[in-house]
């Protein structure tokens, strides 16, 4: 199983599981732990009533801190796993693991866009963004060039270009 306290002590480890360095874990970890407390209050229930036990009455969970919660959703976005398989690294069962990754990555998009380090998906936004911080103006998009199998007749290489490019 998983744990944050075992993990911790193995950066390489932690790097090719969550992506992160654990500098930039222990950076993300307060705005998520902040976005996580305003989303889901200890005093409230999921559905949002009061409770009627305090905090910590009950079951205790696998992902009983915040920075077991950090990594779940971590790992979770890097590796991309079926959720049977999230169950068996954390210690939980598939129906656990898809209501906690269903929670937890809006709590991580809010994280991430809270300390402004969401990645941007359209290009002149981004680019308007960095002009905005003051920043250099040169980019570079990464890329790679793939061969295409074109039809040597130009009539029929006409009528393959106006088609639509397939996805990979």
């Amino acid at each position: 199983m998983i744990k944050y306290s075992e993990l911790k002590r193995d950066r390489r480890k932690f790097l090719a599981l969550t992506g992160l360095t654990l500098k930039e874990f222990n950076a993300l970890l307060p705005a998520f732990a902040e976005v996580y407390a305003r989303k889901y209050p200890h005093d409230r229930t999921l559905a949002g009533r009061k409770r009627r036990r305090q905090p910590g009455g009950g079951r205790r969970s696998v992902l009983d801190t915040v920075e077991q919660k950090l990594l779940f959703i971590l790992v979770y976005q890097k590796t991309y796993p079926l959720q049977v398989v999230m169950g068996e690294l954390f210690g939980i069962g598939q129906s656990d693991a898809n209501q906690w990754i269903h929670r937890l990555l809006p709590i991580l998009r809010n994280a991430l866009t809270a300390i402004e380090v969401m990645p941007e998906r359209d290009g002149h936004q981004f680019a308007q963004a960095e002009r905005r911080k003051n920043e250099s103006q040169d980019y570079i998009i990464d890329g790679t060039e793939r061969r295409r199998q074109r039809p040597k007749n130009p009539e029929k290489q006409e009528t393959v270009a106006h088609l639509p490019a397939r996805k990979c």
